[in-house]
């Protein structure tokens, strides 16, 4: 098993969030250009359903998880946004939703480097 770098992880997830601002902004930008077809990147979920991740049971008093519990979950994905007169396909509804996506995964990322760079500091000032 190879070990999971939590850090690098956010970090990734980080550079995915600001690819991802990149390309709402250019919706924004191009919301009265006549023709424009509204673009969006892979999610970062299905980044991570391709990489092999495995949970590992290093104490008998750990939870195991085998699989069986992630079958129930189903994702509603209605791409039904209106089309607007102009022939683009953007919408300015839709856009600043997935800004804020885009500002709830930076403050995720950043709340999750700063609680291991605290933990880290805690381990050394304590010397354990």
């Amino acid at each position: 098993m190879q070990p999971v770098y939590l850090m690098d992880l956010a970090a990734r997830h980080a550079q995915w969030a600001s690819a991802r601002q990149t390309t709402v902004a250019s919706n924004i930008a191009n919301v009265n250009t006549p023709g424009y077809e509204a673009i969006d990147i892979v999610p970062f979920s299905d980044v991570l359903d391709k990489t092999a991740l495995v949970m590992a049971q290093t104490q008998s008093g750990h939870m195991s998880f085998d699989g069986s519990q992630s079958g129930d979950t189903k994702v509603n994905r209605d791409g039904t946004w209106d089309v607007s007169h102009s022939g683009n396909s953007v919408s300015l509804d839709k856009e600043m939703l997935k800004a804020a996506e885009i500002s709830g995964a930076f403050a995720f990322d950043n709340n999750v480097i700063r609680s291991f760079h605290r933990m880290l500091l805690s381990t050394a000032k304590t010397g354990a």
